[in-house]
């Protein structure tokens, strides 16, 4: 083990790092120099990032200025990497042992009287897993946030369990792993690796990210690219055969674990974690429709993910300084998929809205409540942080207003990031003969009903569109779009233009990995009905109608909170038409296999 000593002072002006405002030190162990960035108030609760192959420390650039605001950010570049140097011979300078020996040095330069929490990616999270569960780390870390990167102790017992019972199932769990790693065997061939890296590959590799994983470019990579890779095939060599070979029995971890799994890493699968609740007692899981590099294409989930798990077993203080906290409450459902993500919603102040924007703050989604009541909006977003949403703001928008709705997704992006689920859900009620409907009641209601949904699918659609990494839009429909009504002429046809409008986006962004639904829920007891229009009618009957139709909804009685959970259960599943209530569902039949019924019904004049 190498002496561990914190040196060479610090620097001001981030100097190399990629991140305004970062203070660099050098930290020397083993015959080493790591080079590390530090950002935020070191009073506050430290959390310590560490970068995978063939990553220097820039690749979490991003999520470290978005922690900044609240914590202590450390980020260093692993040996052999960045602006660290490489251990004298490469061959036996990368063993597990010897990066345990690096975090260990850093820690006590950065936080020497307080743990830190840990978050890895990639080969800084099979590494870091090696922290969490050898003693000689007890008591200096807090927690830790792992992504892209098993354990190699317990990949090698998940390989021997499946190994030694090989059912169908297991072997297929092996073979589809064993092809995914590809580049491991690759990795362990004799100088090739270097070669590649250093030659064409290092050259063309940006590309490829740029062009496979949708990601930004920035500060990554460096131009250290070709020898990072170059040094980091020797963490391959130096650990993947022997850990495989010869597992550790107790490589339990000691601190609390949260997992986020991209679905769509194309290197490791899910089945991976399959065994984990065994090897990590307090364990958090979360996944992402995403692929491999995580911190450069979702650096915004992320910091809100490592954000809210740091603040679960640390109390920030305001005035600097920190405290131990339980672990908040059990996550409510749809925890897992939704935590962190940023969910938008029109229609926020009430009904439908309101209830959806409390549904996925439940679940840990951060929520952007928008309305054009701004009273009302202000109200859902502060009930969604007391519900748990580890963010929540109101936005006073009129989804009619072009000009406004561009200015709201502009502002949306720039201060809290793309946003992963959009729901269009505002909307007004209209009612009254085709006959006795003006043409500015048509014009109002396809203003809001439509065109407010046009607005919310053209802007924040080609947002997600853009990052490349996928997203959900819902549109509120309604059972009107498929059931004909004498006495809803307007209404019902602007519903409908929004179930077809959900079709024909669905197919052209199902390319882009982006899902598309539409809502249809019947007779729901909201607010609509004591705002709705009745046209060709008295204002005294309009008071009337209005004071009556808000009573048969009180009656029926279906709380908008179903409504809000089908349309959570419709992301999760990527349904395409959700009808919600026993009506919703038996129009829908009706209108696929007797429409003739639909039509003699809506012919009835109904008693209001």
């Amino acid at each position: 083990m190498g002496k561990r000593t914190g040196g060479g002072g610090t620097g001001a002006g981030g100097m190399g790092t990629g991140m305004e405002g970062a203070r660099e030190r050098r930290v020397r162990t083993g015959g080493v120099e790591l080079c590390v960035a530090e950002l935020g108030d070191e009073r506050q609760p430290t959390v310590v990032l560490v970068h995978g192959y063939p990553d220097s420390k820039e690749v979490w650039s991003e999520v470290a200025s978005r922690l900044a605001a609240r914590f202590h950010v450390v980020l260093y570049d692993v040996r052999g990497h960045g602006r660290s140097t490489a251990p004298v011979p490469l061959r036996g300078g990368f063993t597990l042992e010897k990066l345990t020996d690096d975090f260990l040095a850093v820690a006590d330069a950065v936080s020497p009287d307080r743990p830190v929490h840990l978050v890895g990616h990639d080969w800084g999270s099979v590494q870091s897993w090696e922290f969490v569960t050898v003693r000689r780390t007890e008591g200096r870390i807090a927690s830790f946030t792992s992504m892209s990167g098993p354990s190699l102790d317990h990949l090698g017992h998940w390989i021997r369990k499946r190994a030694a019972r090989p059912t169908p199932r297991r072997v297929a769990q092996l073979l589809g792993q064993g092809a995914r790693s590809w580049y491991v065997y690759m990795l362990h061939t004799p100088a090739l690796p270097e070669l590649a890296w250093r030659g064409p590959l290092g050259r063309r590799w940006p590309r490829l990210l740029e062009r496979v994983e949708k990601m930004p470019g920035g500060d990554y990579p460096t131009a250290s690219l070709p020898s990072d890779a170059a040094h980091g095939a020797w963490l391959y060599r130096d650990n993947v055969r022997f850990r495989l070979a010869h597992p550790r029995s107790d490589a339990y971890a000691h601190v609390p674990v949260q997992l986020i799994t991209p679905t769509g890493d194309p290197f490791l699968s899910e089945r991976l974690y399959d065994d984990l609740a065994a090897w990590a007692p307090h364990l958090v899981r979360r996944t992402l429709p995403a692929r491999h590099w995580l911190p450069r294409t979702r650096p915004d989930q992320l910091a809100a993910w490592i954000g809210s798990f740091l603040t679960a077993h640390e109390q920030v203080s305001p005035s600097g300084g920190h405290r131990p906290a339980s672990p908040s409450g059990a996550p409510g459902p749809y925890a897992e998929r939704f935590g962190g993500q940023l969910v938008l919603v029109t229609g926020a102040a009430s009904g439908i809205g309101r209830a959806t924007a409390f549904a996925f703050a439940e679940a840990g989604a951060r929520v952007v409540a928008v309305d054009r009541d701004g009273e009302g909006a202000a109200r859902t977003a502060e009930m969604a942080r007391l519900i748990g949403a580890p963010g929540a703001w109101a936005e006073t928008v009129d989804v009619a207003d072009e000009a406004a709705m561009e200015k709201l997704a502009e502002k949306v992006a720039g201060e809290y990031g793309v946003v992963d689920v959009l729901v269009n859900n505002a909307g007004i009620g209209l009612s009254g003969p085709f006959l006795d409907t003006t043409t500015d009641d048509w014009r109002r209601v396809l203003d809001v009903n439509l065109w407010g949904v046009v607005h919310g699918c053209r802007l924040f659609g080609r947002q997600m569109a853009e990052r490349g990494q996928g997203g959900h839009i819902v549109n509120t429909a309604s059972a009107a779009a498929y059931q004909p009504s004498r006495t809803l002429p307007a209404y019902a046809t602007s519903k409908a233009a929004v179930l077809m409008l959900s079709e024909c986006l669905r197919a052209e962004l199902a390319g882009r990995g982006i899902g598309v639904s539409a809502v249809c829920p019947g007779i729901v007891n909201t607010n609509i009905t004591a705002t709705a229009r009745f046209a060709g009618v008295s204002e005294e009957e309009e008071k009337r109608r209005r004071l009556r139709a808000s009573k048969l909804y009180a009656m029926r009685n279906y709380p908008p909170e179903k409504v809000a959970q089908a349309i959570l259960r419709a992301v999760l599943d990527d349904r395409a038409v959700v009808p919600v209530t026993p009506e919703a569902r038996g129009a829908r039949l009706l209108s696929r296999f007797m429409p003739g019924a639909l039509r003699a019904i809506a012919r009835l004049e109904p008693r209001l």
